[in-house]
């Protein structure tokens, strides 16, 4: 069993933004194909259809009745499943919970929400959305959507995303109970486009560093990101760090153009090739907007896919230092088939490569295994998370960058800088207490009942200079874990308080804040970003 802090820290997200979003997302082609027609014709025109003649079949004489549909799903998701690990058929159903992460808006009434002891929470409404016009403010509980009770029913976040998005220019109902005030308040609200962003923050953290938190690459990753650049730039960056940590992917052209901001023209960037596509190469443009200054960029176990190919070519170019762990390892490219009934199946049809010709898709056998999917898993349980000595390549997948670096291929972006996540016995108790959630819990409840006084600072940084975690605050945290069900342990408490108390205040800025008043305070205590503005210091 391995102790540390870190790890424990992203444990909650990481396994499942790893191992669900990584196979949703990742470098994909999403395309309204102009073959589409022809290739659905194609299939219909085949004299002997296996699939549907046993179904018809068994339809017909089949000793119960049968959904038919569910038969047919059954059948392309088995196909699937035997090709590679990241080819799926999405339902109609899902198609659009798939796809909106990656489109850069959806519509809906634009409110964060979170479920806490089966209520749903208002964290923040959305700046100009459709609930701050109506109304709705933070910290408002939903009991009812149109009619619906959603509250005390162990109702799920995908169950009330389905309520509360739907097409613009809708209407719907929300039921909310606000403190303070009796009974319930009625609010209805007209669903519009709302945007998502995947800049989650752009700051300037120490003078001349600058900082940019990407967490997907969608339609809108580009203009994101280049204004963000702007910004910085005109604050005074003068080196940057690049945070893909759990970034599972995205679109492969939104990964290319963040990668030509910070390389000359003509540089090779990624180049994709399959039995059926021909080899495709994405080379930078004249133009880039940090092509110039020290660039570091963060990866992890959950960096997959598009952020593979971002710090791959950044690395392979000489370009940039990557610091952290070992990537996730998809180098694999899927093209989007929307088939008529609104579904659509995303086929892997090529390989990516990195300027150096490296392949970095990990090793997998008979399409979506059990050991595909646990490889992070064994990572963890043989040290690698602990120790770099426990890393081992195949010396037949060594390459050399024209500067030197020796990197390898099959099997994810190896950093340059490594950064082992902490084994520590001391932070035991630390762990059991991140690993139950009850820091989030207790920062959400705290928030909740003094959102007044925290709604009176008037912005971030005026939070972040006058409010701090008391031994009060930190002495109720103390009786929270215990009243949840940990033993004491003085010492165990005493040792993590600073790691507590900054991840307290946090998740308390977040609540009030969002993500711009997260990371500002998070990253004081988040060794990975320390190494890297230290080996930025040491460039200087």
């Amino acid at each position: 069993m391995y102790n540390n802090k870190r790890f424990s820290v992203y444990l909650p997200i990481a396994f499942a933004l790893m191992l669900i979003a990584g196979f949703f997302l990742g470098a994909t082609l999403v395309r309204n194909l102009p073959d589409n027609k022809s290739l659905l014709q194609g299939f219909k025109s085949q004299k002997y259809d296996p699939i549907n003649d046993i179904i018809s079949y068994i339809k017909q004489d089949y000793v119960d009745s049968v959904d038919v549909d569910a038969l047919k799903r059954s059948a392309i998701e088995g196909i699937m499943t035997d090709l590679d690990p990241h080819s799926q058929y999405i339902s109609a159903e899902e198609f659009n919970e798939v796809n909106d992460p990656l489109l850069g808006n959806f519509d809906g009434i634009g409110v964060q929400f979170r479920i806490e002891k089966d209520t749903v929470y208002i964290i923040n409404t959305i700046p100009g959305g459709p609930s701050e016009k109506a109304g709705i403010l933070a910290g408002d509980h939903i009991i009812k959507v149109e009619d619906k009770l959603i509250a005390g029913v162990k109702i799920t976040n995908n169950e009330v995303m389905k309520l509360l998005k739907g097409e613009r220019g809708t209407k719907v109902n929300i039921s909310i109970a606000r403190r303070g005030v009796k009974g319930l308040l009625v609010f209805e609200i007209t669903r519009d486009v709302i945007p998502t962003y995947s800049v989650d923050i752009a700051f300037v953290p120490e003078p001349g560093i600058g900082y940019i938190k990407l967490s997907k690459f969608s339609a809108t990753t580009s203009e994101e990101f280049n204004q963000a650049l702007i910004t910085l730039k005109s604050k005074g960056m003068k080196n940057l760090v690049l945070d893909l940590r759990g970034n599972s992917g995205g679109y492969l052209q939104a990964a290319i153009n963040v990668a030509d901001e910070f390389l000359p023209d003509g540089k090779l960037i990624v180049y994709t090739q399959g039995l059926n596509r021909p080899r495709q190469i994405a080379n930078a443009s004249k133009t880039g907007l940090f092509e110039k200054g020290n660039l570091i960029v963060l990866i992890d176990e959950g960096s997959a896919s598009s952020s593979e190919i971002v710090a791959g070519a950044l690395q392979d170019n000489d370009r940039a230092i990557i610091v952290g762990r070992r990537s996730f390892g998809k180098g694999l490219v899927q093209e989007q088939l929307s088939l008529p009934d609104g579904s659509a199946i995303r086929l892997t049809v090529a390989r990516y490569y990195t300027p150096t010709g490296r392949s970095i898709q990990k090793p997998y056998e008979n399409g979506h295994s059990d050991e595909y999917l646990e490889e992070l898993h064994d990572r963890m349980v043989s040290g690698e998370f602990t120790s770099q000595d426990s890393i081992k390549f195949n010396d037949s997948l060594r390459y050399t960058t024209p500067g030197g670096r020796v990197v390898y291929g099959g099997g994810g972006i190896m950093p340059d800088v490594y950064v082992a996540v902490e084994k520590n016995e001391k932070y035991r108790y630390y762990n059991a207490i991140i690993n139950k959630g009850l820091v989030y819990q207790f920062a959400f409840e705290y928030t909740d009942n003094n959102r007044k006084m925290l709604n009176s600072f008037k912005n971030f940084d005026d939070f972040n200079s006058k409010f701090s975690i008391t031994p009060d605050i930190f002495q109720s945290f103390a009786a929270f874990v215990a009243k949840n069900g940990l033993e004491q342990d003085a010492a165990g408490m005493a040792f993590a308080k600073n790691d507590i108390s900054n991840l307290m205040k946090a998740l308390i800025a977040r609540n009030i804040f969002d993500d711009k008043g997260f990371y500002p305070v998070y990253l004081k205590t988040d060794k990975t970003f320390l190494k890297a503005v230290e080996e930025l210091k040491k460039m200087n």
